[in-house]
């Protein structure tokens, strides 16, 4: 059975935009989970998400004292068999992130993260490192984009600019 996982990062409601795109919640009809990898600074934001499907979520550096107090840092959970981490990540972006994050989890096929807003699908060292990039903020970054995992027999990224 094939599971599609819309991910997204960096929304930054309401300072960079007033809400998510359009686009984006129409593009995000049909996945089986969303999950986001922080910087959501509004509530508001992962209850419009849950009515498209169930969310996995974490804290980002800027997300205000009530989004902290209701998710947590890091997150990993199972699909199909494959193991998915969360987490929003640190540090000047974006040189080294990859490897501050990799650090925080043990076994891992996929780590979905963000803090840079520069979108990235790359594979390394047998882990897929996917960055959706901000739907809503250009700052670092050269587009406005957002992804989707498939899983099936493997997991592919696909980064959706906007």
């Amino acid at each position: 059975m094939k599971v599609r996982i819309g991910v997204l990062s960096d929304t930054h409601i309401p300072v960079a935009a007033r809400e998510i795109p359009r686009k984006v919640l129409e593009l995000l009809g049909g996945v089986d989970l969303i999950a986001h990898a922080g910087d959501i600074l509004q509530l508001t934001v992962l209850e419009e998400l849950q009515e498209l499907a169930e969310v996995r979520a974490v804290y980002g550096n800027m997300d205000t004292h009530s989004v902290r107090e209701k998710l947590p840092e890091i997150d990993a959970f199972e699909v199909q068999g494959f193991k998915i981490g969360i987490i929003h990540g640190s540090g000047p972006p974006p040189s080294g992130i990859e490897s501050r994050i990799r650090e925080k989890f043990d076994e891992v096929d996929v780590i979905i993260y963000g803090h840079s807003h520069s979108p990235k699908n790359e594979i390394i060292n047998d882990v897929l490192f996917f960055n959706p990039g901000s739907p809503t903020c250009r700052v670092f970054a050269p587009c406005n984009s957002f992804g989707i995992l498939t899983i099936d027999k493997e997991i592919r990224g696909k980064i959706i600019k906007i």
